[in-house]
């Protein structure tokens, strides 16, 4: 009987050294698996700076837009606070004009009656002025022949209305009053609503009514 030799059979993608073992991969494998690995890593770590590049651009937009909204913000804080004291400013002055025009209505002497006529008309404008102006002299002929004299003063006044020309300003006066014929009088309280109007820089009285 024969004995036939046996026979190992290799795999066909392993490789065997000469004492009959396996043998690692070739070169080649290895280098394009670690050429793979080399390939990743570098592409992964561009996308690494591409990111923080954009993370960077839209937190700085981001920045910018938070900025320039607050700036504006505080622009338009600023020009209303600005237009709101103009406001107060005018309204305040309206008052005073018509505060010291009730005054220089009440407040004549016979002995200086042409500078208080004066004063009332460097102050008054429109149709007050007008008409003023015409009875300025008899009135202040009349003043003179009775040695009449009076004071006022303002114990309460008030905007009625205002817009940004006009204003309507209510006015409370005291008036003492004295002249040739009688004694000294009791003082008497007037009310008046005094129209003022602003043209330019300045503020004069424009109409004035009695009122009960």
């Amino acid at each position: 009987m024969t004995i036939q030799p046996h026979t190992v059979t290799k795999p066909a993608d392993a490789s065997m050294d000469e004492t009959g073992n396996m043998a690692p991969p070739s070169g080649r494998e290895t280098n394009e698996g670690a050429t793979d690995h080399a390939a990743d890593t570098d592409e992964a770590a561009m996308r690494r700076p591409r990111a923080q590049r954009r993370a960077h651009r839209l937190a700085l937009a981001l920045g910018l837009t938070v900025v320039i909204g607050l700036c504006a913000l505080i622009g338009w804080l600023e020009w209303r606070a600005h237009q709101s004291y103009q406001a107060r400013q005018l309204r305040s002055l309206f008052l005073q004009v018509g505060r010291q025009g009730a005054v220089n209505l009440t407040t004549i002497d016979w002995q200086h009656a042409d500078a208080d006529v004066q004063r009332i008309l460097n102050s008054a404008t429109g149709t007050f002025y007008d008409d003023f102006s015409k009875r300025s002299q008899p009135f202040i002929d009349v003043v003179k022949q009775v040695h009449s004299k009076s004071e006022g003063t303002v114990t309460e006044a008030g905007l009625e209305s205002s817009s940004d020309n006009d204003a309507q300003v209510l006015v409370a006066v005291s008036v003492k009053s004295s002249n040739t014929g009688a004694a000294e009088q009791d003082p008497r309280g007037w009310r008046m609503r005094i129209s003022v109007h602003r043209a330019g820089n300045e503020v004069k009285v424009s109409n004035v009514e009695f009122v009960p």
